[in-house]
């Protein structure tokens, strides 16, 4: 297997968990007051990522299934 077989295999996978993770991070109050208190500029940063993370979420997710339909 090459590595861009391998590298078009995994892709799907970590745009799905990258919009998981930022849109998780966001959502729970805790995280967001912590990141308010302690990390203000990252929190501006993940801000801007909100919209990124759903539709990253979304085609992630549908990317991913058909990944695994599919192979």
């Amino acid at each position: 297997m090459s590595m861009l077989t391998k590298l078009d295999l995994y892709f799907p996978f970590f745009v799905f968990f990258y919009g998981l993770v930022i849109t998780f991070v966001l959502e729970i109050p805790f995280l967001v007051g912590l990141a308010q208190k302690e990390m203000p500029v990252y929190h501006a940063q993940f801000e801007k990522h909100r919209k990124i993370a759903f539709i990253s979420i979304f085609v992630g997710g549908l990317w991913s299934l058909q990944q695994l339909w599919f192979s």
